[in-house]
């Protein structure tokens, strides 16, 4: 046979993967979207999927129609051991076998290849449209060790287009209306250029109302509004070349929301935030964050600042004591209304010419994205009235009621923040480049003390790649590749804004410049900012594959290649970093003050940026053997190896010691399937098992209000199933099932940002008043009694200001357990984790490791972040032990049966997993089901149709993923959900 028939698939995984049905050719017209052989496109040779040994699935576009897959996240209700959700930084994390993005940062490659038409992408934003003309989705499941653009370890996503059709006049078009006042169109047209070329143009629009309710505001947020199109342009000058272009458009500009909901159990000590047993529809107290540490009177008390000017106490009420969040997933109370922007452009060529025993395609791609986000940080509505105290003492310094001394330091803090005295509009700093916020005049006013975030990047790409392969008669084939991928960001940045920032920043850095006789000053920057200015990412592979054929039955494939990255990055963390005088130009960095802040504590030097670089390189490949026992059965066996590249992690403020960079991941892969057709097309089953030894999985935590990533190895075993019944043409049933076991395979220590006692009645959970980071000391004794003693005595001693660089009066309370039923064995208290470490060795109390390090008057002190405790044998985030689904639909042809009605129903699912790598009650994410329907009429030869759908018919607000933020931030929890329910009518024609 054919070599092109032989490999089609393996080359570029571009098979029609909805489910064989044998038809002659007569058939072929009028194949439903699961009907036809499956085929290859440009030219190469027919194969059926069920050849190719390869656990992948797709779907052609008749399928996804069919299975109302509208978004990426809905391939992950059909598709075994597959799962989507959205993450916390406007990212995406698309799991496949349990191993998904659970890195987080810039410098982070997907676990998961995109790949559009074939080609790499990177930092796409092509998931954020609904899907359009297209030819077919298809998804290979486990590490593609050879021959796909930048490597994966767990698999690829490769969207393929549709492309224009030579000789032939083509137009479709769909209205939808639906629910939520929910607007789509759709159209395309296939315009023929002579015999030789032609175009196609297609694209996408849509406008709906927002899912959630916002109470404070009456007003409907996470809506959406956006378009999407693409021109694709076909060359055959002869028989053997073909030459393809594409040019695609997509934006977004609405008030779409990031993280539909935050959880937590509160606790009533304001240490930790929220508590350790499960998640409530309660706010987090508010003392245990940044901003509540550093306006309380206890700090200020420790820097010589008169309690007056506090915004509250640390043993006080919080400014979220008495509110209430809303239990439905879809209604928040905020006074910040949300935004989101994206869009993406990107280029395409590709040139294919046969030269009859061998066939080169070169292909290439340019992407431009652009993405800005921003909404409620807390999504609650504080109390202010708590902070009148302070506003009114701050009023009063900056009007000379404390005398001229220190009016000229306070007026321009005043002046900037509560431009209408004490109880007028409070005013935050914009999140923007120049590092002034409100005291440059860049702010926003409310009557609400307002907390938002904002996340925004900027990137370009390109990547080219060639293909040789061979068509020989013989047993022998090959294919030679090679690839070059260059991607440069220019722009990436994280802020946190909130107004008690900008006043503590104002207050500071008051009484900071007029203690020491500098001009007045406030601290910048006014906002947490982690900042990547700059990050360059240059990638190429060289990879081949042999294939032999032993005879008609029996094949081998071998592959190997070569990977090759380099990353260079340029970033800092700051947030009230260093002291700016009011009136400074350019941007806060200008500050002639600026030489007290680092960027890097670990290069000689103050550096106002860190720069940082690493290489990686790493031989992957594959070999497989199948035996076909017959035409419609085959059987195979796999090994591959995967590999992803390494990255570097940001820089923390205030500055904690962590690894400067995370080692790459590797992956060995093996796998046994078997493709199977029964019965002439009436019965398809496919099975696979498969065993995976991982090295260094990437995975990340939040420290200092940075995500920061590590490495652990795991095991991960599982089955898959996958079949198509057809008792009738008119009748199909198609089933899915899988199976996945994931652990952490080996020893490792790390804290536990929940529980930072890691479990220990003998320890005590500090919130340090000086950053509201948590840190832990446990008695070296296993003394209970011992350590709550030891961190009282500290606290006395901070209270009496007998640690140097502190002033008395902070009048720190001894240590407090939490609730029985928070799942913290510890103890807790607020103190100084610098002073407590400090001390700790002399007074014969432990740590459980250090981590962090602080210092004060020129002296350094590590102390732990956290007791470690082992998550060996836990299980992997965002790894479903089981999934499972099934749909059913029937065709029934009316009258001389030139129309057809054919309803169809999907129930898809998914088992419980966890959102963390610590497992426990609290990050279990509970099992869920869905179900779609759907009644389309179609017209006389599918010429026009109409059609009724609903999805998620019980309206379950399923949660797809967890994220925990920062512990200065409260310890609450995002959760991400699938959409509510859905439903609306559509027509369609066609030409």
């Amino acid at each position: 046979m054919k070599f092109k028939a032989l490999i089609g698939t393996s080359l570029l995984a571009m098979t029609v993967a909805t489910p064989a049905y044998a038809q002659d050719a007569a058939d072929e017209v009028e194949r439903d979207a699961f009907g036809g052989e499956i085929v290859v496109t440009a030219q190469r040779q027919s194969e059926r999927l069920q050849d190719v040994p390869i656990a992948v699935s797709a779907f052609s576009t008749e399928a996804l129609e069919a299975q109302q897959i509208k978004t990426p996240s809905d391939l992950q209700l059909t598709l075994p051991n597959v799962t989507f959700t959205k993450t916390n930084f406007t990212g995406a994390s698309f799991t496949i076998r349990g191993i998904g993005d659970l890195c987080v940062g810039t410098t982070c490659d997907s676990a998961t290849a995109i790949h559009l038409n074939g080609d790499p992408l990177f930092s796409t934003r092509l998931f954020e449209t609904e899907f359009f003309d297209l030819e077919r989705v298809e998804v290979l499941r486990g590490p593609q060790g050879t021959l796909f653009g930048r490597n994966a370890t767990s698999g690829v996503v490769n969207v393929i287009t549709a492309k224009p059709k030579l000789g032939t006049f083509e137009a479709a078009a769909e209205a939808e209306y639906g629910n939520y006042n929910s607007l789509k169109g759709k159209a395309m047209v296939n315009i023929p250029l002579g015999d030789s070329a032609g175009i196609r143009v297609a694209g996408i629009y849509l406008n709906r109302d927002g899912y959630t309710k916002n109470e404070f505001l009456d007003t409907r947020i996470d809506d959406r509004d956006l378009y999407s199109v693409r021109g694709s342009f076909r060359w055959e000058p002869t028989e053997d070349t073909t030459i393809d272009l594409l040019a695609s458009y997509f934006r977004e500009k609405d008030k779409r929301t990031r993280i539909q909901k935050q959880l937590c159990q509160r606790d009533p000590t304001g240490i930790l935030g929220c508590l350790n047993n499960r998640l409530d529809n309660s706010p987090f107290n508010g003392n245990a964050t940044f901003t509540a540490a550093l306006t309380s009177r206890e700090f200020l008390a420790t820097q010589g600042i008169p309690a007056a000017f506090a915004l509250g106490s640390l043993y006080g009420p919080d400014v979220y004591a008495n509110t209430t969040i809303p239990s439905d997933p879809r209604t928040v109370n905020t006074a910040y209304t949300p935004s989101y922007f994206t869009s993406e452009l990107t280029l395409q060529g590709q040139i294919e010419h046969n030269f009859g025993p061998v066939s080169l395609q070169v292909s290439g791609q340019y992407q431009k994205v652009k993405l800005d986000a921003s909404q409620d940080y807390n999504s609650n509505i504080g109390d202010r009235s708590l902070y009148a105290g302070g506003l009114a003492t701050l009023a009063a310094a900056a009007g000379g009621a404390l005398g001229p001394a220190l009016q000229a330091y306070f007026a321009p803090v005043a002046d900037a923040i509560i431009p209408n005295g004490p109880n007028g509009q409070l005013c935050t700093s914009l999140a923007e480049e120049s590092g002034f916020g409100s005291f440059g005049g860049n702010s926003i006013c409310s009557d609400q003390s307002l907390q938002f975030d904002r996340s925004n990047q900027y990137n370009s790409s390109w990547s080219v790649e060639s293909i040789l392969t061979s068509d020989f008669d013989g047993p022998f084939n090959f294919l030679l590749g090679g690839i070059y991928a260059d991607y440069h960001l220019t722009e990436n940045s994280y802020y946190v804004n909130a107004f008690p920032i900008d006043y503590l920043t104002g207050v500071l850095g008051a009484f900071n410049s007029l203690s020491n006789g500098l001009p007045p000053s406030f601290l910048g920057t006014p906002f947490f900012r982690n900042n990547t200015a700059d990050l360059k990412i240059k990638s190429y592979g060289i990879f081949g594959e042999a294939y032999v054929e032993f005879n008609d039955r029996i094949k081998l494939t071998a592959g190997l290649r070569y990977n090759n990255d380099k990353k260079s990055v340029q970033a800092r963390s700051t947030l009230a970093s260093f002291l700016v005088p009011f009136g400074q130009t350019g941007t806060a960095f200008d500050s002639p003050f600026v030489g007290t802040f680092d960027a890097d504590p670990g290069t000689p030097g103050n550096q106002l940026i860190q720069s940082r670089s690493v290489k990686f390189n790493e031989w992957t490949g594959r070999a497989v053997l199948d035996f076909k026992l017959t035409e419609d059965n085959l059987l195979y066996a796999s090994y591959s190896r995967g590999y992803k590249s390494g990255g570097i992690n940001p820089p923390l403020q205030p500055i904690f010691q962590v690894p400067e960079s995370f080692q790459p991941e590797q992956v060995d892969a093996f796998e046994i399937g078997s493709k199977n057709t029964f019965g002439n097309g009436a019965l398809q089953l496919n099975l696979t098992a498969f065993y995976y030894k991982y090295k260094d999985l990437q995975l990340s935590k939040i420290v200092a209000r940075t995500a920061v990533n590590d490495n652990v190895d795991a095991d991960i075993y599982g089955f898959e199933v996958e079949g198509m019944v057809r008792p009738d043409p008119d009748v199909l049933i198609n089933l899915g099932f899988s199976y996945l076991h994931t652990k952490v395979a080996s020893d490792k220590y790390t804290s536990n940002p929940r529980d930072f006692g890691g479990g220990r009645a003998d320890a005590v959970i500090i919130k340090d008043i000086t950053n509201a980071a948590n840190c832990a000391v446990a008695s070296a004794s296993g003394s209970v009694a011992g350590v709550n003693a030891y961190v009282n005595q500290v606290n006395q001693l901070i209270n009496a200001g007998a640690i140097p660089g502190l002033q008395a009066g902070a009048g720190l309370q001894g240590t407090k357990p939490f609730p029985a039923d928070g799942g913290i064995a510890s103890t807790g208290a607020y103190s100084v984790c610098a002073v407590v470490a400090a001390l700790a060795p002399t007074l014969g109390q432990a740590f459980g490791g250090i981590e962090t390090s602080t210092t004060i008057n020129g002296e350094t002190f590590q102390y732990s972040a956290g007791i470690p405790v082992n998550i060996k044998g836990n299980q992997l985030p965002q790894a479903p032990n089981y999934k499972f689904s099934a749909g059913i639909q029937y065709t029934a042809r009316l009258g001389d049966g030139d129309m057809t009605l054919v309803p169809r129903v999907d129930l898809a699912y998914t088992g419980e997993s966890y959102g963390s790598i610590f497992n426990g009650n609290v990050n279990r994410i509970k099992g869920y089901a869905q179900v779609n329907a759907q009644l389309q009429l179609n017209g006389p030869d599918d010429k026009w149709y109409v059609k009724g759908f609903i999805q998620n018919v019980f309206d379950a607000n399923s949660v797809t993923g967890l994220y925990i933020t920062d512990q200065s931030s409260g310890n609450y929890t995002n959760i991400f959900t699938l959409e509510p329910r859905r439903y609306g009518i559509a027509a369609g024609v066609r030409f």
